[in-house]
């Protein structure tokens, strides 16, 4: 697999005025549906659907706004009457004009000549309709430049390069997707495979949940070792006690920091997050490698020399390929499509997902993977109840695998550990009774609903961990070898400040 990224201009600090094919007084009656900003470099987006006249009244109207370095001209020519639009568009439009056949390669030669802090949409369907929209924006945000629209405005996510080691920042395209599990697979690989002198520990997880703690917490460090006891007390005094970071420290074994977030917008960025915070202690620790986790579809609003994009191959194409997710993949260095297994999800429906995927980044590696239920302790011979997060016709695959890999037999299963008003129900199931073991993986109400209704039985709760696996017809060994050039990528961008 060759990974490679490209390289996004940055925008210009300085906005240059651009000159006027003469003077318009704003008039009144003219309706401007743009808020008021502090004048920008720019570049406008227009068509030829509308009259040329009334493209460039509208350019001079927004000048006290603007500064408008360039034109992309997207297509159209009902209301323009030259044959020679691209000879007289600099007299048409009053500043320089770019055409291409492809919006977005239009757009990507545009701010790499003007080098705008924002791009002005003055284009509307039929031209630019909402799919065409959406594509462009992810195309601007993705190289780090804001798009405004008459009644919407996107901005880029925050990127603050923090980092004092190489890193990885592992995203999602929404919730239940797997990224955690992910993450924790990747930390535990890298801190198996490591090596080199650093002083620290060899691998740092920075992970924010919607339940972390208001301030940055380690885990896993120096030497102690979390258990599901240590987090049963925890849930006792409040705590969300299944939140990403205690998963990644009790599963993989790696030094974590909890970090919290509210809210997620379009485009990633948390509303509010402790994650800058979360990284400086990080960094305190002089770690060799730092995996950065994002929360459902939110990004950890920190720079990362490289990046990983999980979704779900269960999820709609337009999820992952279309409006905001299209940003997501143009700003990720390789995909993993989880729970790409039949019959769940068909043949077709997978290819379908991967085409889209690589229209949009072909240079990207996509590799679909299931996951597998690991118990982290012997289960050989005894009676378990297992919990689990796991769509629902996953649930019956899941258990075979237990029982069959590990030896133990399924007596009762849930796949309602993130339903807690089902999951009560399964807890008060007679079939419960049976189990000389509980299995839980570490989400949602798996410590304080499950683990504490285990320990009002006497029953001793195994944590499970959810292993990805290269998908079958996939080459095994694929995804081992991905997360290594993932880390020879960030360490090589890192080491010439990329």
């Amino acid at each position: 697999m060759n990974l490679h990224r490209q390289s996004a201009p940055s925008p210009s600090p300085n906005a240059v005025s651009h000159p006027q094919s003469g003077s318009l007084a704003p008039d009144a009656s003219i309706a401007c549906n743009v808020p008021a900003l502090p004048r920008r470099a720019a570049v406008a987006l227009i068509d030829g659907e509308h009259y040329p006249q009334v493209v460039a009244d509208a350019l001079r109207l927004l000048a006290d706004r603007f500064s408008f370095k360039g034109v992309l001209f997207l297509g159209g020519t009902e209301k323009i009457k030259s044959s020679r639009l691209e000879d007289e568009a600099l007299g048409l439009y009053g500043i320089p004009v770019l055409f291409d056949s492809d919006p977005c390669a239009g757009l990507a030669r545009a701010v790499a000549k003007f080098h705008p802090e924002v791009i002005v949409d003055l284009s509307d369907e039929p031209v630019l309709g909402y799919k065409e929209r959406f594509r462009l924006i992810s195309e601007s945000l993705a190289r780090n430049v804001s798009y405004i629209g008459s009644d919407f405005q996107f901005s880029p996510a925050s990127a603050a390069r923090l980092c004092v080691s190489p890193s990885l920042s592992i995203i999602g395209t929404g919730k239940r997707v797997g990224k955690t599990a992910v993450s924790g697979y990747v930390a535990r690989t890298l801190k198996r495979t490591m090596s080199g002198a650093f002083s620290g520990p060899p691998v740092v997880v920075v992970a924010m949940g919607r339940g972390g703690p208001a301030q940055p917490e380690l885990v896993n460090w120096p030497q102690e070792e979390l258990t599901v006891e240590k987090l049963l007390a925890l849930s006792r005094q409040g705590r969300h006690a299944a939140s990403d970071h205690f998963e990644d420290a009790l599963l993989s074994g790696v030094v974590t920091v909890g970090c919290r977030r509210c809210g997620g917008g379009m485009a990633g960025e948390p509303f509010v997050s402790n994650v800058v915070e979360g990284v400086l202690l990080a960094n305190s620790l002089n770690p060799g490698f730092m995996v950065l986790e994002g929360s459902g579809a939110a990004c950890p609003p920190v720079a990362t020399d490289a990046r990983l994009l999980v979704a779900s191959a269960l999820q709609p194409v337009a999820d992952v390929a279309g409006m905001l997710g299209t940003y997501r993949l143009l700003t990720s260095d390789a995909v993993l499509l989880t729970m790409a297994e039949a019959p769940t999800i068909s043949k077709a429906r997978l290819a379908a997902l991967v085409r889209a995927i690589r229209e949009v980044r072909p240079e990207a590696p996509v590799l679909p993977v299931i996951f597998r239920p690991f118990p982290l302790e012997s289960v050989r011979g005894k009676k378990v109840a297992f919990f689990t997060t796991a769509p629902a016709d996953h649930v019956p695959r899941l258990c075979r695998h237990l029982e069959g890999e590990f030896g133990c037999r399924v007596t009762f299963c849930s796949g309602n550990l993130a339903r807690r008003s089902a999951l009560r129900r399964d807890l008060g199931a007679r079939e419960l009774a049976e189990a000389e073991v509980v299995l839980t993986e570490i989400k949602a109400a798996a410590i304080d609903a499950v683990a504490e209704e285990a320990a009002k039985r006497e029953l001793p709760v195994i944590p499970v961990d959810n292993v990805p696996v290269e998908a079958p017809g996939e080459r095994a060994g694929a995804l081992e070898e991905l997360v290594q050039e993932l880390r020879e990528l960030a360490t090589q961008r890192f080491e010439r400040g990329a």
